[in-house]
């Protein structure tokens, strides 16, 4: 029983969710102005945790034999028959269920919706219709890890103002970036699965230059956050520092590979994620002062 278990958390990929909860809290900070119930950020939390477990979980279940192949996905419960197909979709669809109904009981119907929205977004857009078809599989399939900010907002407001519009866009930006430095790294993965990751089907120099221009994006992003929802100059001094970073090394992506030289992708890899946990940091901070 304890190694089904384990198999079944496996399925829900909480390492990632851990980075989308990540930017769910301070997005709830930013729209209460201060902190909201404990209760609350419980509750969304838990109910957000297993909506982005279920969408994961259903993608593990369509994936399963992609997952064979590639080196990175071959210790997933699927491809150990730790579980079986069956046993996946069912607690992917349960786990979903679960999600919304926490979120409708407990928080609001607007984020049960919402959550609704992620999970189908993620497995139907993204998953089913655009990973195995086309380079942009990740611009626009990335826009469903978008919403936990989305729902953090609605968790507190019931609504979704422009504030949490441009919150959705950081990270809606931050995606591309983050994903294609990974997909340089485990570029051969992809190709043996015949995943039409832009690494796969793209030269590195178009790689790294589309990381660039997102890059740039996505601080200018970050930066209109202050005017629009008036967070203050800690928070805009922040949002400069941490994308002057940010592009910085973008920039010498870029220039590696122009020189021949390794990009050394997984370090704007692991930077991406302190980038967007510190960003989201100051702006919980920002909420507080």
């Amino acid at each position: 029983m304890g190694a089904k278990a384990r198999a079944y958390v496996a399925l829900m990929k909480l390492r990632v969710v851990e980075l989308l909860l990540v930017t769910t809290v301070p997005a709830m900070m930013l729209a209460r102005d201060g902190m909201p119930s404990l209760w609350l950020i419980v509750v969304t939390l838990t109910a957000g945790t297993l909506s982005a477990g279920s969408a994961n979980t259903i993608n593990c279940y369509v994936d399963r034999d992609i997952d064979q192949v590639m080196g990175r996905t071959k210790r997933r419960p699927l491809v150990r028959a730790a579980v079986t197909p069956t046993e996946a979709l069912v607690f992917g669809i349960a786990t979903g269920i679960a999600s919304t109904l926490l979120f409708g009981l407990l928080v609001n119907w607007p984020s049960a919706l919402l959550s609704v929205g992620a999970i189908a977004f993620y497995v139907f857009v993204y998953t089913l219709g655009l990973k195995r078809r086309t380079p942009s599989n990740i611009v626009i399939g990335g826009a469903a890890g978008c919403f936990p900010v989305l729902i953090g907002w609605s968790a507190v407001t019931g609504t979704v103002s422009w504030s949490a519009v441009l919150l959705f866009a950081i990270v809606f930006f931050w995606t591309p970036p983050h994903f294609w430095a990974l997909a340089m790294k485990y570029r051969d993965d992809y190709a043996a699965a015949g995943i039409p990751m832009l690494p796969v089907v793209a030269s590195a120099e178009t790689v790294t230059r589309r990381i660039l221009f997102y890059s740039y994006a996505m601080v200018a992003v970050s930066l209109a956050l202050a005017p629009v929802a008036h967070t203050g100059p800690f928070y805009l001094v922040a949002a400069i520092v941490l994308g002057g970073w940010f592009v910085a090394e973008a920039h010498r992506i870029v220039r590696r590979t122009e020189q021949g030289n390794d990009p050394s992708p997984m370090r704007l890899f692991h930077m991406s994620i302190t980038y967007l946990t510190l960003l989201f940091v100051a702006i919980a901070i920002t909420a507080l002062i």
